[in-house]
């Protein structure tokens, strides 16, 4: 009987080793990987060069520009140019090497990648409607670029596998309903308790730099309340904060009327002559 109680306690033992290791695994490569966000000066978890990041940005731009209905010119065209030229002349200067297009699409969307690499979709300019409110969008956008965003969340992403690999190898004595419960909990808890908390916080802090972009570059800031509301309306009916990547649009609502004094200060003092 003495080998069968060894073998049942055994079943439930939590390997203590695997999560040791990838505590110091985690404060290393944390410390190690600290860069600051121009503007909100935050810190953030990056290890990918900008030259690795602006690669990968070009391959998956040409990617995209290969299959889409790209407008050669006209008027979208040139007011999308000229007012990312704007933006980017106010941009914190990370080397890129802007490029501005047109996509033909329904989409009311628009999106910039590492490396300066900029798209608007056409189905964007009737809900901006002017040149200001199509700034406020592709600020927003331009501003994940410049934050990098991007590269933070794959940081995020792999901190979360090894994460999962460590917890993994901790309950591998234990029976499989245990493992499944374990790692299945863990995959929530990682998704809506890190993962989609810090996509909230980069569309937020996107939201106040493309602002302050905005307004340096001498649009009108007070466009970026309706704007928002004109997008979320075309979006459809918005799922609970929570369950987003995104934040609700009262959220958003919130903090532009928190930043909207400063984004008119910074632009009243670089503006010699500020509308209204």
């Amino acid at each position: 009987m003495a080998p069968n109680r060894y073998l049942r306690s055994r079943r439930g033992r939590l390997r203590l080793w695997p999560l040791l290791l990838f505590g110091i695994f985690f404060a290393a490569y944390y410390f190690m990987h600290q860069e600051e966000v121009p503007v909100t000066g935050r810190s953030q978890l990056v290890d990918l060069s900008r030259e690795q990041e602006a690669a990968l940005g070009l391959q998956s731009y040409r990617e995209i520009l290969s299959q889409a209905d790209v407008v050669p010119a006209g008027e979208a065209v040139d007011t999308v140019r000229a007012i990312g030229r704007r933006l980017a002349a106010v941009a914190e200067d990370p080397g890129f090497e802007w490029e501005f297009n047109v996509i033909d699409s329904e989409q009311v969307n628009a999106f910039a990648l590492p490396g300066g690499k900029v798209a608007v979709y056409s189905g964007l300019l009737p809900v901006a409607g002017n040149e200001d409110a199509l700034a406020v969008v592709m600020g927003h956008e331009i501003a994940h670029a410049i934050a990098r965003h991007g590269a933070e969340r794959m940081a995020h992403q792999k901190l979360a596998q090894y994460g999962a690999l460590a917890v993994g190898v901790a309950v591998g004595d234990m029976d499989i309903e245990t493992r499944r419960a374990v790692m299945g909990a863990l995959g929530v808890g990682t998704q809506y308790g890190i993962l989609m908390p810090f996509s909230r916080k980069h569309e937020t802090e996107a939201d106040y730099i493309g602002l302050m972009y905005v307004a340096r570059a001498c649009f009108d800031p007070r466009q970026a309340p309706a704007l928002w509301e004109r997008m979320a309306a075309a979006g459809g009916e918005s799922p609970a904060e929570f369950l987003s990547t995104h934040p609700n649009p009262a959220t958003r609502m919130e903090n532009f009327a928190a930043w909207m004094p400063e984004a008119l200060a910074v632009r009243d003092e670089r503006c010699a002559a500020p509308d209204g």
